[in-house]
């Protein structure tokens, strides 16, 4: 079976949408969905259920990815085995938020496409909250991710930059806004029970929040609880309360303008942005030679 057709496959039973897919494999949206048909008439059942809202797998297509997934991590294999030994060639699985691709990333896969052009690196794009629970499950080799407070012992971590975890406020003159500058957020009385607040529903910055909010004993009034930075930025910059994200993706967003920090005393740690892997994928060449190009870029240690 064309590995190519797999690869597709596992890029749409990941993002579960032919369009993303599309723009990640550089493909057009119809040669996605051939590609799929393909597959499912050789198969002879549907590996995805599609209407006008979603893309679902499958029982059948449930079981094909992880048939796939062997299928290219093995093709892989037999491709560095028989290939030159001057010359790395195959294919690396990279997770990031998309605020890293070009934040992080650019200059890293810039420097490793100089020095191993033909090693692919297939890309995947999410919260980069999930970065870490994608390279534990064997989903990607690979993810940018914030360092965690207890790393998992068959992880490594590299750290690349660190960057400000600040609280953001809405600039525009709202409820929201009056109510931080009224009740002086840098006055060590504050009482944060007054202002919505928009908080990660899972990662490492909730982890570190709600660590922060533990030590003082604070109980925010929490009005949504959102997946990615780019997110609880849009929703800060409409006035619906009061955020936290790295200065690092406010600056890249669109909306930097329609949001501010909030002085904070004693506020939260700085996030230490990485890149992890498994320990056991650092073994072989491909992930390793990613791995020492970022650590060059960045000027890391490398492992």
């Amino acid at each position: 079976m064309d590995t190519r057709a797999l690869s597709v496959f596992l890029s749409v039973a990941d993002t579960l949408n032919f369009s993303r897919s599309s723009e990640l494999l550089h493909m057009s949206v119809s040669a996605v969905s051939r590609t799929i048909r393909r597959l499912e008439d050789e198969l002879g059942q549907p590996l995805l259920e599609r209407d006008n809202r979603r893309v679902r797998l499958t029982g059948a297509g449930r079981e094909f990815r992880a048939y796939a997934r062997r299928s290219v991590a093995d093709w892989q294999r037999v491709r560095r085995q028989l290939g030159s030994d001057e010359e790395l060639a195959g294919e690396v699985s990279l997770y990031c938020s998309v605020t890293a691709t070009y934040s992080v990333l650019a200059p890293i896969l810039e420097a490793f496409r100089s020095v191993h052009p033909a090693v692919e690196i297939m890309m995947h794009t999410g919260d980069q909250a999930d970065g870490i629970s994608r390279v534990l499950a064997g989903q990607d080799d690979v993810a940018v991710s914030g360092r965690p407070a207890q790393l998992p012992r068959r992880l490594e971590f590299l750290p690349l930059l660190e960057s400000p975890l600040e609280f953001w406020a809405p600039t525009a003159e709202c409820a929201v806004r009056q109510s931080v500058e009224t009740a002086r957020t840098s006055s060590p009385g504050f009482d944060w029970a007054g202002i919505p607040f928009i908080v990660p529903e899972r990662g490492v910055t909730k982890e570190m929040l709600d660590a922060w909010l533990r030590e003082r004993d604070i109980r925010p009034r929490v009005y949504a609880q959102v997946a990615g930075h780019e997110a609880i930025i849009a929703m800060v910059s409409l006035g619906l309360g009061v955020g936290i994200a790295p200065r690092l993706v406010v600056e890249a967003s669109s909306m930097a303008a329609s949001v501010s920090a909030i002085e904070v005393p004693d506020g939260l740690p700085p996030l230490t942005i990485g890149l992890c892997s498994l320990k056991q994928r650092l073994l072989g060449p491909l992930v390793k030679s990613l791995w020492d190009v970022a650590g060059q870029t960045y000027g890391a240690q490398v492992w």
